[in-house]
Formats: C-alpha cells, sequence, structure tokens
C-alpha cells in the first residue's frame, strides 16, 4: 500500500525521490505515526512533498490509495449522484422554523445514516427532511439548514453547522491551476532571487569572527559584513481602465506582494498597449505623463521587465498610427513594445484574463507574437513559469 502510494504521487507528478520514501519507511518503523491515519496523513506529507504547489494533488492521491481509513465506513463521496445536489431553489426559514428541527444525534449516527440513505435513495430529493438532497431541513446534502449534517456538493459554508464537509479538500488553494492570493504570489515571486551582499556592514560574520579571533590568540575580534538582499532590479508595467477593472484585486495583490519581494522596482502604468507616455498616478495621468523614451533611456538593461494585463483590445491598437483609443498615438504600440524589448531582453507578460480565453482575442495572439510567446497565466504555476524565464 505504501508503495502505491509512492507510484501514484509520482504519475501525477509530484517529484518524490526514494530517498524520501525510504525515509517515510523508516519513520513508520519507529512508530513516529503512533498508528493514527492523521498522524500518517501529515508525516507523509511533510516527508514527500517538497513544495506547496502540490499539497492538493498530495491530498487526492492519499485518498485514493487509502479510500476508508478516515473511519467513513467506505462511503466514496463519487457515490453520490451530481444530480442530487443541483441546486434549483433554496429554502428559507424563520429563527422559529430552525429552533424546531432536531439533530441525529452525534456524528457516529450521521455517519450510520448516510451510509443506510446510499444504499436506499433512488432519486434526486429537494426540500425534504429525509434524503441526500438540496434546500431542505436533511442532514445531508447542500443549500439548506439542519443545525447538525454533513455538507456535500455546497461551495461554501452559510451556517457554519456541518459536522463534516464531505466535498472539502485543505488546500486546493494552492493547486497549480487557480488564481493566487498575496502570500502565493509571494512565494512565486520568490523564484526570483539573486542574492548580494550590501550596503554598511552592520551583520555578524560568525566565521570570519571565530577565525580572525583564533588568529588573534583568543581576544575577540568582531568581523562585520553587509546583509544579503535580493539584488534584482524589477520594472513592473500595469495596464489599467477598461476590461483590466475586472482584475483589480489580483492585481493589487501581486503589486504587493512585489514590492515587498524587491528592494530595487519601479511601476508605471499604461492602458491598453505601450504608446509614447506611461504614468505613476492615474488621477492626474494627463498631466503627469511620463515619456517612454526616458523610462528606455533611465534603467539599465540588466532590469527585468513585467507587463501586467489581459491583452484584450481592438488590434487597431497594437499594429497602427492613431489606433488608441485615448488619444492619437504618431507610432503604433507595437513599436514602442518593440523598442522596450530591445532595451531589456529579459521581460515577460502576465496575463491575468484565464488561458483557455486567450484564443478569442486577436489582440492577445499578436502581443503574445510580439513577447515570442512569453506571455504568461496569472497562477500559481504560469507566474512561476515567468520568474525562471526572467533568470
Amino acid at each position: 500500500m505504501f508503495l502505491n502510494l509512492f507510484e501514484d504521487l509520482r504519475k501525477v507528478g509530484i517529484p518524490v525521490s526514494l530517498k524520501e520514501y525510504l525515509m517515510l519507511l523508516e519513520a513508520m518503523d519507529k512508530n513516529v505515526a503512533d498508528y493514527s491515519v492523521n498522524n500518517f496523513y501529515y508525516l507523509s506529507r511533510a516527508a514527500l512533498v517538497k513544495d506547496e504547489k502540490y499539497l492538493d494533488r498530495f491530498d487526492q492521491v492519499f485518498a485514493h490509495v487509502f479510500k476508508g481509513l478516515e473511519g467513513d465506513e467506505g462511503l466514496n463521496p463519487q457515490e453520490i449522484p451530481e444530480e442530487w445536489l443541483r441546486n434549483l431553489a433554496e429554502k428559507h426559514l424563520s429563527e422559529e422554523d430552525k429552533a424546531a428541527i432536531e439533530a441525529l444525534g452525534g456524528f457516529e449516527k450521521l455517519m450510520e445514516t448516510l451510509k443506510k440513505r446510499l444504499e436506499e435513495q433512488q432519486k434526486r430529493h429537494q426540500g425534504g427532511n429525509k434524503w441526500i438532497g438540496t434546500a431542505g431541513t436533511s442532514p445531508f446534502g447542500a443549500y439548506g439548514y439542519n443545525p447538525e449534517g454533513i455538507r456535500i456538493g455546497q461551495h461554501e459554508s452559510r451556517h457554519r453547522r456541518a459536522v463534516k464537509v464531505w466535498d472539502k479538500r485543505e488546500f486546493k488553494n494552492l493547486s497549480d491551476d487557480v488564481e493566487l492570493g498575496t502570500r502565493n504570489i509571494k512565494v512565486a515571486l520568490r523564484r526570483l532571487r539573486r542574492f548580494a551582499r550590501q550596503g554598511a556592514a552592520t551583520e555578524l560574520d560568525l566565521d570570519d569572527t571565530i577565525r580572525s579571533t583564533a588568529s588573534n590568540a583568543g581576544m575577540l575580534d568582531l568581523k562585520m559584513i553587509p546583509e544579503r538582499h535580493n539584488s534584482v532590479k524589477v520594472l513592473l508595467f500595469f495596464d489599467v481602465g477598461g476590461s483590466m477593472d475586472d482584475h483589480i484585486k489580483v492585481c493589487e495583490e501581486l503589486f504587493s506582494a512585489a514590492r515587498s519581494e524587491f528592494k530595487h522596482m519601479e511601476y508605471f502604468y499604461f492602458h491598453n498597449c505601450l504608446y509614447e507616455h506611461v504614468w505613476k498616478n492615474s488621477k492626474n495621468r494627463w498631466q503627469d505623463k511620463i515619456s517612454t523614451w526616458d523610462v528606455l533611456r533611465t534603467y539599465p538593461e540588466d532590469y527585468k521587465v513585467v507587463i501586467v494585463g489581459d491583452a484584450t483590445m481592438s488590434p487597431y491598437e497594437i499594429v497602427y498610427p492613431g489606433g488608441s483609443v485615448e488619444h492619437w498615438n504618431e507610432e503604433a504600440g507595437q513599436v514602442w513594445l518593440q523598442r522596450l524589448l530591445g532595451r531589456f531582453s529579459n521581460a515577460v507578460w502576465i496575463n491575468p484574463q484565464p488561458e483557455k480565453r486567450w484564443e478569442y482575442h486577436q489582440s492577445v495572439q499578436i502581443l503574445r507574437e510580439l513577447m515570442e510567446d512569453r506571455m504568461y497565466p496569472l497562477t500559481l504555476g504560469g507566474l512561476e513559469s515567468a520568474m525562471k524565464e526572467l533568470l
């Protein structure tokens, strides 16, 4: 069974080594898990998973290999037809109605009854108080109410009464294909690190202090060195306004994470496509314009460039002079983008729009070609790939 776990983890792309597998077996031999399934789950996860982006895949494989070990009486969520849990209507109960509903009486009773319902139930139910269904007062199902039940097939909690969430996976939000929060963005941005010691000598160099003190006949000789900082320098260009309003939250999270991760970072805003000017303050952008030529001349070519935008616009805005929706641009947007890429060879485009929609926008295809296919989705996997491209 343990070997099945090892093999299945490798099949789904989790890089588990034989050394890690043997370490898990050694820990089991020493009774580290103490005959507890819960302890074994955390032990095997700690031993076999090196990157948190694989946690969701690990949970799925673990549940498949060791199904039935968590006291679920052999029940499988996949045994419940999706049709039974389809939300067609919801029941709204008063506080008096809720108070009149009785609980079955404990976890074991709930699990025993659920098993019986699965054996007996033949069709979808809605609004009842017994069967697995929706919008009722049964302990089993979704979009209803019960003081003590098992939530099945419902996206999120509403009454916080469920004693078991049947289809919950604890780390689903860390999967490769989900959009990111600030914490996960920081994790991905840390792939882009090149450390150097900079500034005043304020950090103790322990090895050199010991060596120098020994050479000095035991007289303490403190040696100080500058702190280590991420020496990578980044230019961020954010598309703002229009269709980008749908992505404000995730772009704010990206901006916040980048500011905390990179000591040397500058940012600018543009709309739809890069033209002859950018800005830092959107409220006064027409008064406080910054020449794109000045940006190209000011920052050295060792800066890494990250462009953030959904790339969704009229193709004319990219390929024609005067194509901008806001002003008359003497030169086409693609000319300015090519100048930027000619100055900074390490550049990527991060697109917050789901990748499956890219093929429906001609503008995305044009910009992707201009970027030499260095356009990545704003997901954990996409952002990590972008950071590797910039190294």
